[in-house]
């Protein structure tokens, strides 16, 4: 067959399946019930538009040659910006500025059930506990009236509503509004798996929130948007609900709000230096004129290895965003934000491969005029995605104020130590069990604990700590202990008697 007639019929076949889906989900919408049908057309047809630009896309989305280092001002150290001080109205400042955490996520991977920004993180806070006691400081300190909105997913928004409750008295007022939920593909059919709009019983696994991606369009359609620029509000500060460090930066915003050559940036991605640990986070890029978040999913494979040099690519994107609100409201009128497809392989329980179509919050970043990079410290960057990053945060390692984690001035250097715990460590309540109290880790550089390993109480850990207990042994820490630069094996049993 010729190479015309080839994508002739690859054509055909696509044509095709963008029927089949559209029927397949004409019979979905046709079981919502009438409360819940103009909300499920739209996600549906948003859907469809991603399921379109799928099957149009084939391959690695970025041409590598493309690929360029950002012009030096496009990236700005944040030392640069905190110079400049601040206005003496930052109130009026403030004022024009919505908090935005998303809060879609499940505490599956730490073994925990309902959302994740409800599990306890320090003195019995919670992620939201924190995000709430540091803008309610805010309001109280300058007087002003910041809002939080929390952008929930259908997994997640039952349970937090629940738990806003506690929060009405607070001098915060919170908002919330729920991604958009689309259905799982079967990976060899690319038909949907669901059945009907339900998401109980067999349909429980047939639907997912399409990543952070899906704020501009959902936070759009909720009317949200609309209100909040209404009543004067401004800029977005969005940030992951599980990043401890992404607090208000004051000096950022006024850089947003009075920009030094006039002209205000509608988008500002915060970055910070790579290590070791970041060989895989998006990195920022100059393509084809536009500063672009080049993922690694993206990254041809033959060019993976130069993705992940540190050398080359010296910083990654920490999900630490400031974006104008009438940006938004424009790019989304116009249809005119892109942003790449991330395609992510699961299987279900039952043994079913799907795909799910997701899209990531940075990635507009392109779609968005006089966009800007700040290479921010590391400290704005204290995500909790394990419980080796739990460890950190609970430790002496940070003092808490206000809802805020800041690093123990006793520490001698502003590294964190690097703490990899095994799989015996893996869910919370594992992991609580295991410790009878946190340890001093306070001049630790490294630790790594595999097997059936116990901490009695005030134990110290100093340098760098290695513990491995094979199989079927099992090693107690003593209380009081302190290892430095140790390497415990074999079998230590402390016996009550």
């Amino acid at each position: 067959m010729s190479q015309g007639g080839t994508s002739q019929f690859q054509e055909v076949i696509r044509q095709e399946l963008e029927l089949s889906v559209k029927k397949e989900l004409e019979k979905i919408l046709s079981t919502a019930p009438l409360n819940e049908s103009e909300h499920t057309k739209k996600d549906l047809e948003g859907f469809q538009k991603l399921f379109h630009r799928f099957l149009q896309e084939k391959g690695p989305s970025v041409d590598w040659g493309k690929i360029q280092r950002p012009p030096e001002d496009s990236i700005q150290p944040y030392e640069k910006i905190k110079a400049r001080g601040l206005p003496d109205n930052i109130s009026s400042v403030l004022n024009k500025l919505v908090v935005v955490k998303l809060n879609g996520g499940l505490g599956t991977s730490m073994g925990c059930k309902g959302p994740k920004s409800l599990i306890g993180v320090r003195n019995e806070n919670t992620f939201l506990d924190l995000t709430v006691q540091q803008i309610e400081h805010l309001n109280k300190t300058y007087n002003t009236d910041v809002p939080l909105v929390l952008m929930n997913s259908f997994n997640t928004d039952e349970d937090t509503k629940k738990i806003l409750q506690k929060y009405s008295h607070c001098r915060v007022k919170i908002y919330t509004f729920n991604q958009s939920r689309y259905p799982r593909i079967n990976k060899e059919s690319l038909l949907p798996v669901a059945k009907d709009v339900s998401y109980s019983g067999e349909n429980t696994e047939a639907w997912y929130p399409p990543g952070h991606g899906d704020i501009y369009a959902s936070f759009y359609n909720s009317g949200l948007l609309d209100t909040l620029i209404g009543e004067g509000k401004e800029y977005i500060f969005v940030s992951n609900i599980d990043n401890l460090g992404a607090t208000v930066d004051l000096y950022i915003l006024n850089h947003l709000m009075n920009p030094p050559n006039g002209k205000r940036c509608e988008f500002v991605m915060e970055v910070t230096n790579k290590t070791r640990a970041d060989v895989k986070g998006g990195t920022l890029t100059q393509y084809e004129g536009k500063l672009r978040l080049v993922e690694i999913a993206q990254v041809p494979k033959a060019h993976v290895d130069e993705f992940k040099s540190v050398s080359k690519f010296k910083i990654f994107n920490t999900n630490n965003l400031w974006i104008s609100l009438a940006a938004v409201k424009r790019l989304q009128e116009e249809n005119a934000i892109d942003m790449e497809i991330i395609v992510n392989p699961k299987t279900l329980d039952g043994g079913l491969n799907v795909i799910q179509l997701e899209t990531a919050v940075g990635a507009a970043i392109k779609s968005f005029e006089n966009s800007l990079g700040i290479n921010v410290p590391r400290s704005r960057f204290l995500p909790v995605k394990t419980t080796s990053d739990l460890l950190l945060v609970m430790s002496n390692l940070y003092s808490l104020n206000a809802g805020s984690l800041t690093m123990s001035e006793k520490r001698e250097f502003p590294t964190v130590p690097l703490v990899k715990l095994g799989s015996s460590f893996t869910k919370v309540q594992d992991y609580l069990r295991r410790f009878e109290s946190i340890p001093d880790m306070l001049e630790l550089d490294h630790l790594t604990v595999s097997g059936d390993v116990t901490f009695g109480k005030n134990v110290s850990l100093k340098g760098t700590v290695i513990i491995i207990a094979n199989h079927g042994d099992r090693i107690d820490i003593p209380p009081g202990a302190v290892l430095e630069n140790k390497i415990v094996s074999g079998n230590l049993r402390i016996l009550d008697h």
